[in-house]
């Protein structure tokens, strides 16, 4: 028989705000993971003219990271209601040391094995986030805080693209690896300090990889609504993610802009998915439910990608730079209300439905822009595999909105 949902001490806490100190910590969290996980393709120019090796084999890097996450996603629940979501924050961490100490440390083959390693965490960054924050917050402000802590994400992959190259120039790749295991090392006795009053709900009876650790899977099986929200998750984030791989290329290819000017336009893009998410997260705490701004966002989300795909060299820059702003609001700023309608509708079972809401997106990530690839490569033009894109994202929000939602439970 399934064990029962953990009930510990922190479902009793007062909730009397936003938590700064969990939300600092799990955005720290993500920030630095997701720095290193994006680090290896930042550096991959240097390194592969110092290995001698091709660059596009660099390239593999964060797929491997994002492979791997989706299972350390499902079965990170697990080991959080075992250890504690703090012992489980350090370890994904400890992985992030580990990664960043092998790949300064080797060559191409050291790369690949980082790849594992930085995974086998990736996946737990959601999960322990959940488990920390929804005790300690207000229903009121929920969608808002963990909008915020999604903003960890681009700003590993901002920090990442500004400050591993100078590093890199001034000391060489191998020691912009070595800085980050600095402030890496730093979170891991961060997490140590608050684990006491943290971990107070681990269960250390509780039997690893057993029936529970399928929980997640069963959410998806079992919920309509988190059934939903899984699809859409996987629709928007693999979109996001072909919308980050080939906007630069796209726009060199058939608007005329120059690489520096296509850069730009992708910095705008993320720049938009930085600054919507906690606007967001607030009107979906304020004025419109969660499930609803997702379904609004995913037919923007279409608008845009149609939009996309009429670029020619006889569009403004000042057309070009407001699609951006909408795919990057979109596409990329809807991550923070999804994990937070994962935490509110997997009820008892949150922490699993976070997982699984990772394990969805990352599949997404995965597997679209490899099919978008497949196509402009096939059809030779980006229209048609941008209009796939946009029924996608449309078909997506067509469901959410037609959805008959239940009332969630209270966090």
């Amino acid at each position: 028989m399934p064990a029962e949902a953990p009930t510990g001490e922190p479902d009793r806490l007062e909730k009397t705000g936003i938590p700064y100190g969990p939300l600092l910590i799990t955005l720290a969290m993500q920030t630095l993971a997701t720095m290193a996980a994006f680090s290896a393709p930042t550096l991959a120019p240097e390194i592969a003219r110092d290995l001698e090796v091709d660059g596009t084999l660099i390239g593999f890097f964060v797929s491997i990271v994002y492979g791997i996450g989706i299972f350390s996603a499902i079965l990170s629940p697990d080991f959080i209601h075992k250890y504690g979501a703090v012992r489980v924050g350090q370890f994904v961490m400890l992985g992030v040391v580990a990664m960043l100490a092998i790949a300064g440390s080797g060559g191409i083959a050291a790369l690949a094995l980082c790849a594992f390693v930085l995974g086998s965490g990736y996946g737990g960054t959601a999960p322990v986030s959940t488990h920390l924050l929804i005790p300690r917050t207000r229903p009121a402000i929920l969608n808002l805080v963990f909008s915020i802590r999604q903003i960890g994400v681009p700003l590993g992959g901002v920090l990442a693209a500004l400050l591993l190259p100078l590093l890199t120039v001034s000391f060489g790749w191998r020691m912009a690896f070595y800085v980050q295991i600095i402030p890496a090392i730093l979170l891991i006795i961060a997490f140590q300090y608050y684990r006491a009053d943290w971990d107070a709900d681990r269960r250390p009876s509780h039997r690893l990889l057993q029936s529970e650790w399928a929980r997640p899977l069963f959410l998806l099986r079992d919920n309509p609504t988190i059934r939903l929200l899984a699809i859409a998750s996987f629709c928007y984030a693999g979109i996001q993610l072909c919308f980050i791989g080939f906007m630069a290329l796209h726009l060199t290819d058939e608007t005329g802009l120059d690489l520096v000017a296509a850069g730009q336009v992708l910095a705008l893009y993320q720049i938009a998915g930085v600054t919507s998410r906690p606007i967001w997260g607030w009107l979906a705490d304020h004025y419109i439910s969660a499930i609803k701004l997702l379904a609004i966002l995913g037919f923007l989300m279409s608008a845009a990608a149609l939009a996309a795909g009429q670029f020619s060299d006889d569009w403004p820059l000042t057309a070009i730079l407001l699609v951006a702003v909408l795919a990057g609001a979109t596409a990329s700023g809807f991550t923070g209300i999804a994990y937070g309608a994962f935490a509110v509708y997997g009820g008892k079972y949150r922490t699993e439905a976070t997982a699984l809401g990772s394990s969805a997106m990352f599949t997404g990530v995965l597997i679209m822009p490899t099919f978008f690839g497949l196509m402009v490569g096939q059809l030779d033009h980006y229209w048609a595999a941008y209009g796939i894109l946009a029924v996608i994202a449309a078909s997506a929000a067509l469901m959410l909105a037609l959805a008959r939602v239940p009332l969630a439970e209270a966090p």
